[in-house]
């Protein structure tokens, strides 16, 4: 495990109770529950089910194994997406390379067509497979994307505003989130859009403790507008495996990394 000035001080940021020092730098709680929220170990493995549901009660059901690599604490990221559930969409593969100072590369592997597909910049935040999750999501939205404002401090959470520097890139006009005092997780995303109108929301449902990192073990997404929603239960999750930068090449979406698929043996 690495053990950096940056890695030290997020340790000690979610180890903090709601008693402990109160921040009033947007900038800084935003910096922290990036780290959080995205940076827990060096790397991480984690099984997904996901099920998306209409206003009508239907559901759909996706399951995946998310890797995860860190290049840098607070740095550049690669994530790899490997479907396994159900048969019409087993063996997608989803790769993303993240990074801090400039767009992300992403690309999606669709074995029915045997097609590697580029995801574009503007199509980051549509659909993820059909899910209220978009493409964003997977490994989230970079902090130097939009301005950040400390609205409110309560004895649970700060409460931030953000505005896109670019509006024209995106479909909402802001969004509040609530992030936990003592984990620096955040807890809910309300998206307003140009209407004033809160359309979408994103929620955490539980939160663990796994070697010592707060981790999210289930999340919901839902549309406000048409009443449809996406959850998503997060397990056999572990850190810091060791897993190698050469999982995260494109030669991964058609050939995926089975071994690091599988789940880790107890340590």
């Amino acid at each position: 495990m690495r053990y950096t000035l940056v890695s030290m001080l997020t340790a000690i940021a979610l180890t903090q109770g709601a008693g402990a020092e109160t921040l009033d730098n947007a900038d800084e709680i935003v910096a922290r529950a990036n780290l959080a929220a995205y940076y827990a170990g060096a790397d991480g493995r984690s099984e997904v089910r996901m099920i998306i549901s209409d206003a009508q009660g239907r559901e759909q059901r996706r399951q995946f194994t998310v890797l995860r690599r860190d290049l840098d604490d607070a740095g550049d990221q690669s994530f790899l997406v490997v479907f396994s559930q159900p048969s019409d969409v087993r063996d997608t593969v989803f790769l993303v390379d993240k990074h801090v100072t400039r767009e992300d590369d992403r690309w999606l592997y669709l074995p029915g067509l045997d097609l590697v597909k580029r995801i574009s910049a503007g199509d980051k935040r549509t659909s993820f497979v059909g899910a209220h999750y978009f493409y964003e999501d997977v490994s989230g939205r970079r902090p130097a994307e939009d301005t950040h404002e400390l609205v409110e401090t309560s004895t649970d959470f700060y409460v931030l505003k953000h505005v896109p520097l670019d509006p024209r890139s995106v479909e909402f006009t802001s969004y509040v989130t609530w992030i936990d005092r003592s984990s620096f997780l955040p807890m809910k995303i309300d998206y307003t859009n140009a209407a004033g109108d809160v359309y979408r929301r994103v929620e955490v449902i539980e939160v663990i403790d796994v070697e010592g990192h707060p981790t999210v073990t289930a999340s919901r997404v839902s549309d406000l507008q048409t009443g449809g929603r996406t959850d998503m239960q997060f397990r056999n999750i572990a850190y810091d495996l060791g897993i190698p930068a050469d999982v995260f090449t494109e030669r991964s979406l058609r050939n995926p990394p089975r071994e690091w698929l599988q789940r880790p043996a107890s340590r």
